[in-house]
């Protein structure tokens, strides 16, 4: 797989503190639980991407993919990065390239996701012959003054990160590293109507109080997944 360039725009960041003995029974062998205060961190993120391509095509050529994710944090050799339970997505063809090229877990979806009163209302419903039905529907809008988050705080633990980790077929361990600016966050003003994500995922729902960050997005490249061989 050649490497892309994408933008993720309107980006909800919710996270939910949980033990981290929640999270290790559902990694692979080969990473480790990522810790905050001893907290592991469950993260459902629904945006859009905008122009997938290609590095080097321009962006009139690429295509659209709304997206939401369940995702976790970890180390593998002690290089942190993101492991994702779910991606539910929009668009057929993405969903079948991420899940061929980059062995990521895509789901299609349908998916809405509109302007509301300053804000942004997203809709999300599995329809993935043979997976765990998984909807989500929320309304999120950014609150307050605009910051980057600064060193050691919870916000860069969170929204930093630069490399992701997924499990081939074959069961090895592949990655592949990110690249974009720091990120501009607001704090979020969230209402959720539904969110059965965890229990697709075989989680209990958290019972602790979410901590949520709104961000207008930014541009990005991702690398060609590659095999983690160390």
């Amino acid at each position: 797989m050649v490497p892309l360039e994408m933008g993720w725009r309107h980006l909800l960041f919710e996270n939910w503190p949980v033990d981290p003995a929640v999270v290790d029974p559902h990694l692979p062998d080969a990473l480790t639980v990522d810790e905050h205060d001893g907290r592991a961190w469950l993260s459902v993120i629904p945006f859009t991407n905008v122009a997938v391509r290609p590095r080097g095509l321009p962006a009139s050529l690429g295509l659209p993919l709304p997206e939401l994710n369940l995702r976790t944090y970890v180390t593998c050799d002690g290089e942190p990065g993101v492991y994702f339970f779910s991606l539910d997505a929009e668009g057929l063809l993405g969903v079948l390239g991420a899940r061929l090229t980059q062995h990521l877990p895509y789901y299609y979806a349908r998916i809405s996701l509109t302007g509301a009163d300053g804000g942004v209302r997203f809709t999300s419903r599995r329809r993935h012959p043979g997976a765990r039905p998984a909807a989500y529907a929320a309304t999120y809008r950014p609150t307050g003054a605009a910051f980057e988050a600064g060193e050691d705080s919870l916000a860069r633990f969170l929204v930093e990160r630069y490399r992701f980790y997924t499990e081939a077929p074959d069961g090895s361990l592949r990655y592949a590293d990110i690249d974009h600016e720091p990120w501009t966050l607001y704090p979020a003003t969230v209402d959720v109507r539904r969110n059965t994500l965890f229990a697709a995922n075989g989680f209990q729902r958290p019972d602790t109080a979410p901590i949520r960050y709104y961000s207008p997005g930014l541009d990005v490249t991702a690398s060609r997944s590659k095999s983690w061989d160390r």
